[in-house]
């Protein structure tokens, strides 16, 4: 066995090796999701990895056999080529140089690449992993039934999946994180309001009680018509003296049109228009809500708690804000955030964790106080007397005022924006 007949053996068994090394990794790190999105695309590459990633044990059974063949024979002529040569000291010394060799150039680069780029390895693999499993397909069958029969002796029983496994709801919320660059800021923080909709209560995205406008039925009707024709929103409340004595719910648009029809209405007259309120738990997801709201037809509900108390209302608005964003509707059409010139913003100590966060991004959290002023006596643990400050995820809150006990406006701004 001369030199150049060696040379050119090993060179080709250890492409061979590598070629099995490679496309394993290539064809375990395909991302299934995708794989099975270029496959329904008529995607010939994807189709051919598909179906052979549907069957791993015979995938892996016929690389394993091939790649252990390659390195075998690749071992036993260089082992032969030494000896002949060399003697005993050659055959110590061409384990130590193939072993390396392999590792190297069989193993470690093979699989790094096709860890990192494994869809432009796999697909131009799988032509020649689909004739070598169709050729090898008596042997590759036979040892993963031997394979498959030692699992089961041990409890372990295989069961061959068509499909990807799928995926959990904090898992797809992983991976819209992760796909902020590709999906857009936008549509990312969509989606996480969609999966987020089962996590939020009704509680955290109500008009709390203190700033729900209403109708006062026990005032004058010129009084009650005038607050009528100044209402802010398309659906209110009418209520006598205050939110706890409900009398039900008004459509001013519809007010407003029968009051174009009779310049004098009566006192009587308002009291048709209204209809029954919707009353619904505090504690209820926005998901359900949502699907109730769409089942009754309604977009308008007052919400309790458990002692049947008005702690506030919620329309259908609020919920899709969640999911959307901030936009001019029929109930929050001003935020209570305003912005300055010099990029810092001010807000009213009732504002919600949730709007904060919408708006000014600072993730602070909403499983405890829901406003502001209850995050900020919280994270003080006593009600501030006066101005003062603290820093939560690069900004600085500032207390600008505090009346009766209540913080009543802060101060948002950016760190980098203050010269120290």
């Amino acid at each position: 066995m001369d030199l150049s007949f060696t040379v050119i053996a090993l060179v080709i068994l250890i492409l061979c090796s590598a070629f099995f090394s490679g496309s394993e990794t290539a064809m375990m790190s395909l991302n299934k999701y995708k794989l099975r999105h270029l496959a329904k695309q008529k995607n010939k590459a994807a189709e051919r990895s598909l179906k052979l990633t549907r069957r791993p044990d015979r995938l892996l059974g016929m690389i394993l056999v091939g790649n252990t063949f390659a390195n075998i024979i690749a071992s036993a002529i260089l082992t032969s080529y030494a000896e002949s040569h060399f003697g005993n000291m050659g055959i110590f010394l061409s384990t130590i140089i193939l072993t390396l060799f392999i590792l190297l150039f069989a193993e470690i680069i093979p699989k790094t690449l096709a860890a990192i780029f494994p869809q432009k390895i796999a697909f131009p693999a799988s032509p020649v992993l689909w004739f070598l499993l169709f050729i090898s397909y008596p042997i590759v069958a036979l040892l993963n039934l031997i394979a498959n029969g030692l699992l089961r002796c041990v409890g372990i029983k295989i069961k061959h999946k068509v499909n990807a496994e799928p995926l959990s709801s904090e898992e797809i919320h992983t991976v819209v994180h992760e796909s902020k660059s590709k999906l857009g800021s936008q549509n990312k923080n969509m989606l996480i309001g969609v999966l987020e909709l089962d996590m939020i209560k009704v509680e955290d995205v109500m008009i709390p009680h203190h700033r729900v406008e209403y109708i006062n039925l026990s005032l004058e009707i010129d009084e009650i018509i005038h607050q009528i024709i100044h209402a802010k929103h398309s659906i209110l409340l009418a209520c006598y003296d205050n939110i706890e004595n409900i009398a039900g719910v008004i459509s001013t648009k519809r007010a407003l049109k029968f009051i174009a029809q009779d310049n004098k209405p009566t006192y009587e007259d308002i009291l048709t228009l209204l209809r029954d309120p919707y009353y619904i738990p505090e504690n209820i997801s926005i998901k359900a809500q949502l699907i109730n709201f769409q089942q009754k037809g309604m977009r308008f509900a007052t919400v309790v708690d458990e002692y049947g108390s008005i702690e506030g209302i919620i329309t259908v608005e609020d919920i899709i804000e969640e999911i959307v964003g901030e936009f001019s509707d029929t109930y929050n059409l001003h935020t209570h955030i305003r912005s300055s010139a010099d990029n810092t913003y001010a807000a009213t100590g009732d504002t919600t964790i949730r709007e904060i966060n919408r708006h000014l991004h600072l993730q602070l959290p909403t499983h405890g106080a829901k406003t502001i002023s209850g995050f900020i006596i919280d994270e003080l643990r006593d009600i501030p007397i006066g101005n003062c400050c603290l820093r939560i995820n690069n900004y600085i809150i500032e207390v600008k005022k505090v009346q009766n006990n209540m913080i009543k406006l802060v101060k948002i701004t950016k760190e980098k924006n203050i010269s120290l």
